[in-house]
This record gives structure tokens, C-alpha cells and sequence, in this order.
């Protein structure tokens, strides 16, 4: 058993110590011990060097920033207390929890308040206190597991609002995390974006701000995040950790930069696509209104040195963004009077301001500018103006891009063998429609040329005579790519005409007397 003697070189020459001095026993409570002494014996004391020893302790804040941040100890907060050289203090015997005054109820000095504290105040707190009974005390303070921390974020994020995390010794932050072992682990900006929804398009990541409550003060820190340099560089330290009380903003960016968005739109605190969101399309599309985009419906983001990715449809049913063009697509597809260079992107931001976007399909289909393929967000409008001007030999891109009909209409009257409508691909060439239609009647057919009939965007009708030849490959000028309602009429040959005692395939019509009457007899103006 362990005498007086023994600790007399850690203790100080307090009050107790005198009892002990002056030869009467005196019960001992070391570290629950319970060592009872006999009679005081008292050695000289001799000097004891003390080491500098390397204490280990996992950092509680791993993501360094240019501002300290060091934890700060609440109600609920479970810390290790390891004293060098008193075991019967450390260990298992110094796990203690704050309690609900916000102190530590320690052996030997009592309660400690340490709410409020930074792990270091608390440490330096909890070593003045021992240092009343120790010679150098030498203390080191780990936190075992963080409170509940209630975090606060705003902005431009899917679902702003407060969230709650469980910090653990070893595991991560979010919840249903499993601890493994390491130090604690406290949640991160992107973590909090994550709970959150992640970011809309309109947010400015480059401008993240964190408000923080200071120890004994009413002013409140601001730290800056810059997540873009964390997406460019994987600067970490931009990743910072947060605290208890802590208030993300995510500004909304005043100038929208398409090429960084698209950027944005696959980083991991980026809003889901797993969750289908709700967007309007209204103007030229053949199904205006509101539509639902689901996962089955996002593609991934087409490959900038593959522009051919830019006229498929795909399938994908992985994971993807909603883009304009599939909103089209989803609407329908765009109709042939609409103005696809003119496209507007309607959107409210969290602020309530609407910002108007402007996407140039034609450049997209033309250049492979994958900028004007918007990445979608919850409540966006997408508007597909009205055409005012329309050339016959627009190019044929448009019928074959991928935000086009699954299928247009083309009607072919005369002399064929199954004259009406038919439902052809957006890219059917002439040949190919005549054929559909069960090809000409060769004994009554004018084989030569046949009549392209088509509506224009402005309203006008256009009429243009085109030699057959069903040996020739798609071309402007024999075998043209047909548009959703184009009319082929195939006229008679002289002698059918003659026979039929009437001048021209329009007169068999009976009613319907010119070009307007062969529109509406094949229903175009119904």
C-alpha cells in the first residue's frame, strides 16, 4: 500500500498536506482509491524530473482554414481527461460529460464549467484547477462524441431550413453513420448541401458564407467558402467544418455562367436527379403544358467531342440531369412553326426574382454549343416562340434533333396507290413517303415531278415542284427530308387527265379547289 510518502512529490504543500505533516492520519481519497494512511511518514522531497510527453489526441477540426476554429464544448458534449502520470484519473476513469449547467464534475477539484469553451480554454480551464494540487500538471482533453448540433442554411438550396447532426468519435457526421476508429468527425459544408438538396443552378458557390457564434461575445464570425476552387483544385480546406449553431448562406449568383453550371450540375452537393422535378413548356411544342421529369427521363451530359450525342435520343436510365432539350422532347417535341434560336428559361430564385434565360437551340444543333442546353431546375419555364420568318430550304438538322416529334405527319394525295396521312420518322425523306404510301399508280401517275406543299412559321403556304427520281439518296433538290404536315400531291399524267376529261389531280378533288383545298382535305386547316 502506497503511503504519503509516495504522493508527496506530486502534491503541493496545501492544507492537506499540513495535516500530514504534523503527524495525525488522515484519510486519503486518491482517485478512488480509498488509500487510508497510518501515520503520516514524511521524506525530504526530492526533486522529480518531469517529462514533456507527446500527447495524443486526433485534431477535432481536420479541415484547416485562414480562420482558428476550434471546438466549442456544450451540454451534452462526452470528453476524455488523461492526467500524466495519474492513471487513476485517466483512462476509463476520465470520461466525463458536460452536464446540463454546462460544467464538469472532476474528482478532487469538483465541477469546472466549461460551456462555451473551446476544447484549448477548457484544457488550460481544467489544468489551473488541478494545478492547485499538482506540481506541472500536465492535461490533455479529447472529445469522445459532439452534442446534437443544429445547423441552420439558406439560400439558394433545394430545402433551406435547420438540420440537426450527431457528431462521433470515429464516424462520420450524417446520420445513420457508422463510427469506425480515427477522431471525431464533424460535418462538412458539402455533408450539410447534401441534407439539403444540394444547390440550384442560380447558386453562387463561389461566395458560400458561415456565420458563426463567438465564445463570450456577441459578434459573430463570418467565414467565406469558395466550393468552386473545391470542385477546380480539390482544395479541401474550402470544405471547412462546421459548428453547433452555425448559419450557411448560399448567395444567388447575379450573372450566371452556363459553362460553370454544367459543371456544377454533377458535383456530388449538386440538387439530385434522382427526384423528379416539375417544369412548364408552353409556345410551338405538340404537348404544352406541365410535365413531370423523372430519372427514367434524364440523360447524362453529352460529350463535348461527340456532337452526334446532340441529335440521339436517349434512353439512358441512369443517373443524368433534366435539360431543356429534354423537356421538349418530354412536351412532345417542338412543332414546325417554332423558333428555336429564341428559346427563353424562366426562373424564380430564392429571392423571389425572375431571371430570363435565353438558349439558342440552332447553335447547339449547329455548333455543338452544349452551353445552350440549360441544366433544369424545380418550377422552371421553358417558352418555345412563334417563328416570323421561315426559308423552304431551312436546314434539315431541326427534324432530326432529338428535342423533335417522335413522329410527324405527312399527307400524300393523287395518284398513289394508298392515297392520305401517314406517320413517318422526323428524318423520312420524300422517296421514302411516296413509298409508304404504297408508291405512284404507274398507270395513271405523272412519274416526272410531284408537288411539295408546306406551311410556313409566318402563316404562308409554299408550293414547289420537284423532279421524282426514286433511285436518288436524300438531297435538297430530288429527295428532300419532309416536315410534320407537308402535303406531296402526285398528279396525273396527260393522258389519265385526258381521259378523266379534267385538267389536274385538284379537280378530282371536287370542292377543294387549289392548293388551300388539297390543306383541307388533308386537315392541316381544320
Amino acid at each position: 500500500m502506497k503511503t504519503l510518502s509516495y504522493y508527496q512529490h506530486l502534491f503541493r504543500k496545501t492544507s492537506l498536506c499540513s495535516v500530514a505533516l504534523m503527524g495525525i492520519s488522515v484519510p486519503l481519497m486518491i482517485g478512488g482509491l480509498g488509500i487510508r494512511g497510518a501515520k503520516a511518514q514524511f521524506l525530504p522531497p526530492k526533486p522529480i524530473p518531469v517529462p514533456t510527453p507527446t500527447i495524443n489526441s486526433a485534431p477535432i477540426n481536420t479541415a484547416p482554414t485562414p480562420i482558428s476554429e476550434g471546438y466549442i464544448l456544450g451540454v451534452g458534449d462526452r470528453v476524455q481527461i488523461d492526467i500524466f502520470n495519474v492513471p487513476e484519473y485517466s483512462g476509463p476513469n476520465g470520461q466525463h460529460q458536460v452536464s446540463v449547467d454546462g460544467s464538469l464534475n472532476l474528482p478532487l477539484v469538483g465541477s469546472v464549467a466549461v460551456q462555451g469553451l473551446t476544447t484549448e480554454q477548457a484544457t488550460e480551464a481544467i489544468k489551473q484547477r488541478y494545478a492547485e494540487y499538482l506540481q506541472r500538471p500536465i492535461i490533455s482533453l479529447t472529445l469522445l462524441s459532439a452534442r446534437p448540433m443544429q445547423i441552420a442554411i439558406a439560400g439558394e438550396v433545394q430545402s433551406p431550413g435547420a438540420y440537426t447532426f450527431s457528431g462521433v468519435a470515429g464516424g462520420n457526421a450524417m446520420p445513420g453513420a457508422t463510427p469506425s476508429s480515427g477522431g471525431l468527425q464533424l460535418p462538412r459544408v458539402t455533408q450539410l448541401l447534401q441534407m439539403a438538396g444540394g444547390v440550384t443552378s442560380l447558386a453562387d458557390i463561389r461566395q458560400v458564407k458561415i456565420r458563426r457564434k463567438q465564445p463570450g461575445s456577441a459578434i459573430e464570425q463570418i467565414i467565406s467558402v469558395d466550393l468552386w476552387e473545391l470542385l477546380q483544385a480539390g482544395d479541401l480546406r474550402q470544405d471547412i467544418s462546421l459548428r453547433d449553431g452555425d448559419t450557411v448562406y448560399i448567395p444567388t449568383v447575379t450573372d450566371m455562367n452556363r459553362i460553370e453550371a454544367r459543371q456544377m450540375a454533377v458535383a456530388n452537393f449538386a440538387s439530385s436527379s434522382s427526384q423528379p422535378i416539375s417544369v412548364a413548356v408552353v409556345g410551338e411544342v405538340n404537348r404544352p403544358g406541365t410535365h413531370s421529369l423523372a430519372t427514367s427521363q434524364s440523360v447524362p451530359l453529352p460529350d463535348p467531342e461527340n456532337p452526334q450525342q446532340l441529335m440521339e435520343s436517349s434512353s439512358s436510365e441512369g443517373m443524368g440531369v433534366f435539360t431543356v432539350t429534354r423537356a421538349i422532347k418530354t412536351a412532345g417535341g417542338i412543332t414546325a412553326m417554332a423558333d428555336i434560336r429564341s428559346i427563353e428559361v424562366r426562373r424564380f430564385s430564392r429571392t423571389g426574382t425572375e431571371q430570363v434565360l435565353s438558349v439558342d437551340l440552332w447553335s447547339l444543333l449547329q455548333e455543338g454549343d452544349l452551353t445552350q442546353d440549360i441544366v433544369l431546375q424545380q418550377g422552371d419555364t421553358i417558352v418555345v416562340p412563334t417563328a416570323t420568318a421561315s426559308t423552304f430550304n431551312q436546314s434539315d438538322d431541326v427534324a432530326m434533333a432529338s428535342f423533335s416529334p417522335d413522329t410527324v405527319k405527312i399527307s400524300v394525295v393523287g395518284e398513289v396507290m394508298r392515297p392520305g396521312p401517314i406517320q413517318a420518322t422526323p428524318n423520312t425523306s420524300l422517296n421514302q413517303a411516296i413509298m409508304a404510301a404504297g408508291g405512284v399508280n404507274q398507270s395513271r401517275a405523272n412519274r416526272k415531278t410531284v408537288e411539295l406543299i408546306r406551311i410556313n412559321s409566318n402563316g404562308t403556304v409554299t408550293q414547289k415542284t420537284i423532279t421524282v427520281d426514286l433511285s436518288q439518296e436524300v438531297n435538297d433538290q430530288n429527295n428532300p427530308i419532309l416536315r410534320h404536315n407537308d402535303v406531296i400531291v402526285i398528279g396525273r399524267s396527260g393522258s389519265a387527265a385526258f381521259q378523266d376529261g379534267v385538267g389536274g389531280v385538284l379537280g378530282k378533288l371536287g370542292p377543294f379547289n387549289g392548293v388551300f383545298g388539297v390543306l383541307r382535305f388533308v386537315g392541316i386547316l381544320d
